[in-house]
């Protein structure tokens, strides 16, 4: 039985905004240093985020990953940065999909985003909720 797309959006359209998202990671400064750290093999990398969003948006079942947990053990990634992750996704996905698609992709992301942002807050706090201080 096939799965209804969240939204109107193709697999080419996934591959393209990962694409066009990566290429402004890597030159953000912020941003660009963190997945440096992480990424040797960009294209791996980038099939492997575009197998997230597709399964996500498309009901695909090629990632078999756990987001949350490489964030917490990614150990560069702190709360703060997703925000500008999220602005950066937000400015791609208007350059490269309708408005419609991008609003949809976008409410997906931001609520993906803050649970990602939930589980590295919860792993840099100790017992009784005291951060901890790296």
């Amino acid at each position: 039985m096939a799965v209804q797309a969240k939204f109107p959006v193709t697999r080419a359209d996934i591959e393209r905004v990962v694409a066009a998202f990566y290429a402004r990671v890597r030159v953000h400064p912020g941003l660009g240093p963190v997945f440096a750290v992480h990424v040797e093999d960009w294209p791996t990398h980038e099939a492997r985020v575009a197998d997230f969003w597709a399964n996500a948006i498309l009901g695909e079942r090629r990632y078999d990953g756990n987001p949350v947990r490489v964030h917490q053990q990614a150990g560069n990634v702190r709360p703060g940065m997703f925000e500008t992750w999220l602005a950066l996704f937000d400015q791609v996905l208007q350059a490269e999909l309708t408005p419609e698609q991008a609003l949809a992709w976008s409410a997906l992301a931001h609520r993906i985003g803050g649970s990602l942002r939930a589980g590295v807050v919860e792993k840099m706090r100790g017992p009784g909720g005291v951060p901890i201080l790296r």
